[in-house]
């Protein structure tokens, strides 16, 4: 029984480990561009709040700090 649950079982390994590797580059590749550019920082604070609270906290964590106020100064400043 153990031999013929062994290519469902990979099959589902591969696909897990497939999902992982595309959420981890997923997130690299949106936290570069979130790092980057302070207008999809502002797209994002619009979308998706929670997301940029997350790279905010991040970039915090690793002690760097005033992103945060920077963004919300020039976003302010934009609105009058």
């Amino acid at each position: 029984m153990t031999r013929s649950m062994e290519p469902v079982a990979k099959k589902i390994f591969k696909g897990v480990l497939v999902a992982e590797l595309i959420g981890i580059f997923g997130a690299y590749f949106l936290f570069n561009k979130m790092n980057k550019s302070q207008d999809f920082r502002q797209t994002m604070s619009k979308k998706f709040p929670f997301i940029l609270e997350v790279y905010y906290r991040s970039l915090e964590q690793s002690g760097m700090y005033g992103i945060r106020e920077q963004d919300q100064e020039k976003w302010f400043k934009s609105k009058n």
